[in-house]
């Protein structure tokens, strides 16, 4: 079985992939041993504007699967909504520097006060711990 630490790397350091489609979805899949794969992603899940010259507020969430890499069947998945985050835009300006530089100095976390975790870095322990309990299991279960 994979270890922690790979684990953990492969999580931060594999790319995220913009899904297609009409919903902002972008996913990183990570091949793992036994014909499986590892998704993780996140997903806006809502989004909140006046007008669309001011400020945009779009709410994601982070998410994880396992999945069979042949058959693409879900074996385990996490979409509680537990690690979420926000990001603002400000008309064509999506760039945190540029914003400020039109509306002021702004800080996200006062826009975002909700989000709690914002990088993949803050949650790669957490996602690779739940994937290694489910590996175990899916193991005792074969």
């Amino acid at each position: 079985m994979i270890e922690k630490e790979e684990l953990v790397d492969r999580i931060e350091k594999t790319e995220l992939e913009k899904i297609p489609g009409d919903k902002d979805v972008w996913e990183k899949h990570i091949y793992l041993e036994d014909d499986k794969v590892l998704i993780v992603g996140y997903e806006e899940e809502v989004s909140f504007n006046q007008d669309p010259e001011e400020e945009t507020v779009k709410d994601y969430y982070w998410y994880w699967e396992l999945r069979d890499s042949k058959t693409w069947t879900v074996i385990f998945e996490d979409h509680d909504k537990i690690f979420s985050f926000c990001e603002s835009e400000m008309g064509a300006f999506s760039d945190q520097e540029r914003i400020e530089d039109v509306v002021g100095n702004i800080d996200e976390a006062e826009v975002c006060s909700w989000s709690k975790k914002d990088l993949i870095d803050d949650i790669s322990e957490d996602i690779a711990n739940k994937i290694l309990e489910w590996l175990s299991r899916s193991k005792k279960d074969e």
